[in-house]
């Protein structure tokens, strides 16, 4: 099964987004320009969670 968490943080890194210090265990925190808020991605294998991250986020981008 393909992990899409590497290809996840070049999109988040290219639009802006920063990891912020906390998260537990295989999730981070992530702060988001585009909407300001703060949000928690899981070290993902699945796309469906990946495109969820992405939304969360505010970046128009599919896997």
């Amino acid at each position: 099964m393909p992990t899409y968490y590497p290809d996840l943080l070049k999109l988040m890194r290219a639009h802006g987004c920063e990891q912020r210090p906390g998260g537990k265990g295989s999730h981070e925190k992530w702060w988001s320009p585009i909407t300001g808020r703060v949000v928690i991605v899981p070290r993902t294998k699945s796309r469906h969670t990946a495109n969820s991250v992405l939304k969360d986020l505010g970046i128009d981008a599919k896997f």
